[in-house]
């Protein structure tokens, strides 16, 4: 497993953090897309395991990042139907 950033006293998944900085730095309007939710989920899949600090990073980067309505949506969606073969 990758390292930790502690942000606020809370210790997150970096490794998913730098995912979503580096997704929305630069391109576009700075909103994570569906293209990039696909990416999002795929790195926290890659462990094939969903442990308290990835829900926890998920949970933050849903609500700290802006993501497109159509994103969102499916990236909810998605993590759920896969959370629950956890």
């Amino acid at each position: 497993m990758g390292y930790y950033k502690t942000i606020d006293g809370v210790k997150y998944d970096g490794e998913l953090l730098e995912l979503a900085e580096k997704l929305t730095s630069g391109a576009g309007d700075g909103r994570l897309s569906k293209a990039d939710a696909a990416e999002i989920l795929e790195a926290v899949k890659d462990g094939n395991s969903y442990t308290d600090i990835e829900k926890g990073t998920v949970k933050y980067i849903r609500e700290n990042y802006k993501w497109t309505d159509a994103a969102d949506e499916w990236f909810r969606s998605e993590i759920r139907k896969w959370a629950a073969t956890k």
